[in-house]
């Protein structure tokens, strides 16, 4: 009796069993990809039956509405168009149950959560155990670190070292260490893991050197280095005063080469315009109206100019009264007094002609010349010229 209530109770198990033996199994709830590499999504189902199952697998990523990237309906299976085609599939044949996807090349755009729902015509599965769900974390390994030193590394001062990374996926944490030769680690609350940043104060000589800071996260690492160069307050001012010195002869220079080329320029456009006002105001010179009137006429004037002079060495008040009578005659002759010392008067009688003496003949006045009043009028100083009598004897 009792093997017989065994036997059913066994046979009634396996009737209920046989009632709901689809099911869904998931190999793992979460799955995680660094970034460029492959991803595998293990699900897989079981059945009793030989009918060809209705697959499907959807993506639902944060924020967004689920879409369908895969299915197999009727032995056909289609890769849906979106950003996944050309990266995914199943990675067995479906015959065997196991309907897990791969992901190659995976990109951090792909994280989100991936469902799997089977169905099979002939059998049913009680709610839920038909879906699988897998969420898939791809991870970008941390960008190279850029490392910054801000402040002043002098003697006694303070600066803040700086690491930061652009990429990373989980957000990559920290670490500063200073290397060899006097190798040290940092700890809170000088270093900041989360944001990078290391603060050294009341700086010396011997804090300069090489410091390392590493940025880690699960995907991988990336360092940066940078080397702090601690200087004394003096070095700074011999630094500082030797760049003013140059810049001050540096101007020094380029002002006395100012100066000499305006100098050059100054004198050049002088002599331009030196030379254009000679060729502009210049003028050729042109012969006096008496150079061109007869010899005779040239003569007279010379021997009265030659009067004048003579005259004028002397005041007027210092000769005798008879050498300054003078009469000036109506034909513009001159009678002055007799030579004095017994010395004999020149000859100034015209030449004979025919054994008779010719008259002395004066010259007439040019034309345009003023009377003789006219010109005492006017402060002229009168001409004293000896005259001569027809025999050639003065008078």
């Amino acid at each position: 009796m009792g093997a017989l209530r065994r036997a059913a109770l066994a046979l009634a198990a396996l009737l209920g069993v046989s009632s709901a033996m689809l099911e869904v199994h998931v190999g793992t709830s979460s799955v995680f990809s660094v970034e460029g590499q492959q991803a595998v999504l293990p699900i897989w189902y079981t059945s009793h039956s030989q009918k060809k199952p209705y697959i499907i697998w959807v993506l639902q990523k944060e924020d967004a509405n689920p879409y369908q990237i895969l299915r197999y309906l009727d032995g056909v299976v289609k890769v849906e168009e979106t950003e996944l085609k050309p990266r995914m599939g199943f990675l067995y044949p479906i015959l065997t149950h196991n309907i897990s996807v791969f992901i190659n090349a995976t990109r951090e755009g792909d994280s989100g959560q991936y469902m799997c729902t089977v169905n099979v015509e002939d059998e049913a599965a009680t709610t839920g155990k038909n879906i699988g769900i897998i969420n898939l974390t791809v991870l970008v390994p941390p960008a190279i670190p850029t490392c910054e030193v801000h402040g002043n590394p002098t003697v006694g001062a303070n600066v803040t070292l700086s690491c930061s990374s652009k990429k990373g996926k989980p957000s990559p944490t920290y670490q500063w260490q200073r290397m060899d030769p006097t190798p040290q680690v940092f700890f809170p609350p000088a270093q900041d893991r989360t944001r990078g940043s290391l603060k050294l104060t009341n700086l010396s000589l011997e804090m300069s050197g090489p410091y390392v800071c590493t940025a880690e996260n699960q995907a991988g690492f990336e360092k940066c280095k940078i080397i702090l160069e601690v200087q004394s307050t003096s070095t700074k001012a011999v630094i500082a005063g030797a760049v003013l010195g140059s810049l001050g002869a540096l101007a020094i220079i380029i002002f006395f080469a100012q100066r000499v080329v305006g100098y050059r320029r100054k004198k050049r456009d002088s002599q331009e315009e030196g030379a254009n006002e000679i060729k502009e105001d210049a003028v050729a010179p042109k012969t006096p109206s008496w150079a061109r009137r007869p010899a005779s006429d040239t003569i007279s004037k010379t021997s009265t100019l030659s009067s004048i002079g003579g005259t004028r060495d002397k005041p007027y008040a210092a000769r005798p009264p008879s050498d300054t009578a003078s009469i000036l005659t109506a034909t513009g002759s001159y009678r002055g007094p007799p030579p004095r010392g017994g010395g004999r008067p020149p000859n100034l009688s015209p030449p004979a002609v025919n054994g008779t003496p010719r008259r002395h003949q004066i010259p007439a006045a040019p034309p345009g010349s003023l009377p003789p009043s006219s010109l005492a009028r006017a402060g002229a100083v009168p001409v004293m010229v000896p005259a001569q009598s027809r025999a050639g004897s003065l008078v």
